[in-house]
């Protein structure tokens, strides 16, 4: 059998968790260079670059330009927060929505859900976006798994039959994902944050999010 030894001379900068954050926000900082986007809008990219480690994934993200200050006040007015998957649900801070009044539902795996979805033939994400729409009136949109909820999501929106605070669209995958989010990205009237391409997932997704829900916070905290 081989040596498995994996011991190593190499000491690790610090172990003190802010100071991780600081520098890896430094290392970023100094790698990206020159961009186009603004503070705010700068603040959910490198936390999303944080997450992934990928920065042609930070550079190709699109913003309108309403979209942070329209996620922030979306919090501040206790809107809830809408996921397509429960990592989303799990890895996010959702006692930031929770002290404003809203709160982070995901309904992929609800029973309902589940039967309509084999009723209809279609998948739980798109069924899952139906029953939301339903269910709360604006809100953030955040799906960064299944094109087909993101689909269905703009499709709902053409057709009048939702309105949302802001849509974070970045499904990942081969199979509609960077069709789905090209599709956001020409949606008119909504603010929404995504990027070009079939990079994205979860928990690029949660990190914008965060990004967010972090300067609503900070928001609230400056007015008290």
């Amino acid at each position: 059998m081989a040596n498995m030894n994996f011991n190593t001379s190499f000491t690790p900068i610090t172990v003190d968790p802010d100071k991780i954050y600081d520098h890896s926000f430094a290392i970023i900082k100094e790698e990206m260079g020159d961009h186009p986007f603004t503070d705010e809008q700068w603040l959910v990219v490198r936390r999303v670059i944080h997450a992934s480690a990928d920065f042609e994934l930070g550079r190709s993200m699109i913003f309108t330009p309403d979209a942070i200050e329209a996620g922030i006040q979306s919090i501040l007015s206790g809107r809830h927060v809408v996921a397509d998957v429960q990592m989303i649900e799990s890895g996010s801070g959702r006692k930031r929505f929770q002290k404003h009044g809203g709160d982070l539902h995901c309904y992929i795996a609800d029973e309902d859900v589940a039967k309509e979805a084999k009723a209809q033939g279609t998948t739980r994400a798109i069924i899952s976006m139906q029953k939301a729409v339903r269910l709360h009136e604006g809100g953030i949109y955040a799906i960064g798994n299944a094109p087909t909820a993101l689909l269905e999501l703009i499709r709902l929106v053409k057709e009048g039959k939702a309105k949302p605070d802001l849509i974070i669209g970045m499904p990942v995958g081969f199979v509609s994902a960077a069709e789905s989010k090209a599709e956001l990205a020409v949606l008119k009237g909504i603010p929404f944050i995504t990027n070009k391409g079939r990079k994205g997932g979860s928990t690029v997704t949660v990190a914008a999010l965060n990004a967010i829900s972090i300067m609503a916070d900070e928001r609230a905290n400056e007015t008290k």
